[in-house]
């Protein structure tokens, strides 16, 4: 990009995030995730909670999508488009609904460790906006951590930043 910015420059800071070790529980989070976001209303995009080992290691993210899936009951995991057609998602939510209070809760006693989404790409503070762009599209990713010197946890960088940070330089007159 012809002005070039920088992760540094649109990163966010760590501490926007909620923080929970790996062993927390689905449940745990959840309550972290309406205390953080819902009751005040403070809404940064995506909703997540950062998930770090014992010595503050950042290990992976935790999205609504990740703890929904963690509830979801796992005979409803291998479940395709290509198996189920479309009249019958219909009955597949509604044997879902049926078995909700029972077996989701029994759920939500796993640990986040087994559903949150593990950190594997990472940006450096001083890399190119296009590098985050591309680890984010090729990686299927929406938060990007940011690593300063190979180690050092220092924030995150967001698709809704970098999309506004490309589209306006695809924009510029």
């Amino acid at each position: 990009m012809s002005d070039g910015k920088l992760v540094k420059d649109l990163m966010t800071g760590i501490f926007e995030y909620p923080h929970i070790p790996y062993w927390f529980s689905i449940n745990q989070a959840v309550r972290i995730i309406k205390i953080s976001f819902i009751s005040t209303r403070n809404y940064p995009e995506p909703l997540a909670i950062l998930v770090f080992d014992e010595k503050y290691n950042l290990m992976g993210t935790l999205t609504l999508k990740d703890l929904l899936k963690g509830l979801e009951p796992r005979f409803m995991h291998a479940t395709t488009k290509a198996q189920v057609p479309e009249e019958d998602e219909r009955g597949l939510a509604f044997i879902w609904d049926s078995l909700f209070t029972k077996k989701s809760k029994e759920l939500a006693e796993k640990p986040v460790s087994e559903v949150m989404s593990p950190a594997k790409y990472f940006a450096d503070p001083n890399d190119p906006v296009t590098k985050a762009a591309f680890l984010m599209i090729h990686h299927n990713l929406v938060l990007l951590p940011v690593l300063e010197n190979k180690k050092k946890f220092v924030g995150l960088v967001r698709m809704v930043e970098v999309f506004d940070e490309i589209s306006n330089a695809i924009t510029r007159e």
